[in-house]
C-alpha cells in the first residue's frame, strides 16, 4: 500500500494538475505556449481511470494535486516554459527574416 502511494504521489507531482483547468484546455489549440497540455492531459485519463475503479483513491489524487506546493511548481513551469516559448517565436521570426532578406534577397 505505501509502494502504491508513493507512487500515486510521485505521478501526481510529474503531471501535476487540478481536474477544471485539464478539461478546459485543448490539446490541438494554435496559439497555445503551456507545454504542459500533454502532462495535463495524461493526468486528466490516469484520474478518470483511478477514479472509475476507486473513488477514494480518485480524491486522494485530486487533493494532493491541489496542494500548494504542487500548484506553485506547476504554475513556476507554466510561467517559465511560456517565456521560453515566446523567445523560441522570436527567434523563429528573426532567422525566416534574415533568410528572406539575406539569402533570398527579398
Amino acid at each position: 500500500m505505501l509502494q502504491s502511494r508513493a507512487l500515486v504521489i510521485a505521478l501526481i507531482l510529474l503531471l501535476s494538475t487540478t481536474l477544471p483547468e485539464v478539461h478546459s484546455k485543448s490539446i490541438f489549440e494554435k496559439d497555445r505556449r503551456d507545454w504542459l497540455v500533454i502532462p495535463d492531459a495524461i493526468a486528466a485519463y490516469i484520474y478518470e481511470t483511478v477514479n472509475k475503479m476507486s473513488p477514494k483513491v480518485g480524491q486522494f489524487l485530486v487533493d494532493a494535486a491541489q496542494t500548494p506546493v504542487v500548484v506553485v511548481t506547476r504554475n513556476f513551469l507554466i510561467r517559465e516554459t511560456t517565456k521560453l516559448s515566446i523567445l523560441a517565436e522570436q527567434l523563429m521570426e528573426k532567422v525566416k527574416n534574415l533568410w528572406y532578406t539575406r539569402v533570398l534577397g527579398y
